[in-house]
């Protein structure tokens, strides 16, 4: 399992969980070196645990670390991308550079991850992409415009890649 935006909580909780269901656990964030308790810790429970230094919104960073895992460790089952950006602005100062940057983290990003999944996937005729939502993906809340954005955009990037890739045995789903 790959886990994209594997921070302190959720994401450290999912590691922890399929890592004691038997599962190899690879995970990707922004500061990789703050893995390394958690990697410690998984495997110190007899676990396998890998932490990447990701960038999730970089294209390029993106495809080496799917690849750097598909060649070493080996083929990735489940991707689960949990990268969030879940900011407090009110719109008036809410600037391009935050509705940018936010929307890139909640959205842009999980293109990135969910097309470099299915090119190992779809060769493969099997697999399965989870995305993490939040109740920001269903309504907008006050102060909250440029993450709702984000997490409404990757529901639908979801909802598309289910339909397109579902066919192909590989299921993916958008969870709240």
């Amino acid at each position: 399992v790959f886990i994209i935006g594997a921070g302190d909580y959720i994401g450290a909780a999912i590691a922890r969980r399929f890592s004691d269901g038997g599962f190899i656990v690879c995970m990707g964030r922004r500061n990789g070196e703050k893995l390394a308790p958690l990697v410690d810790e998984i495997i110190c429970k007899g676990g396998s645990a890998h932490g990447f230094t990701m960038d999730a919104r970089d294209e390029e960073n993106t495809a080496r670390i799917f690849e750097k895992i598909e060649k070493d460790i080996g083929p990735i089952d489940l991707v689960i991308f949990n990268v969030g950006g879940n900011v407090y602005f009110p719109i008036l100062d809410t600037t391009a550079r935050v509705f940018r940057k936010v929307w890139e983290m909640a959205c842009f990003a999980g293109f990135f991850s969910g097309r470099e999944a299915a090119r190992y996937m779809i060769p493969r005729g099997k697999g399965k992409i989870f995305f993490t939502g939040a109740s920001a993906s269903m309504r907008g809340k006050s102060g909250y415009s440029a993450f709702s954005a984000g997490k409404a955009g990757l529901r639908m990037l979801a909802q598309s890649l289910a339909r397109e890739l579902g066919p192909q045995n590989i299921h993916v789903a958008h969870l709240i």
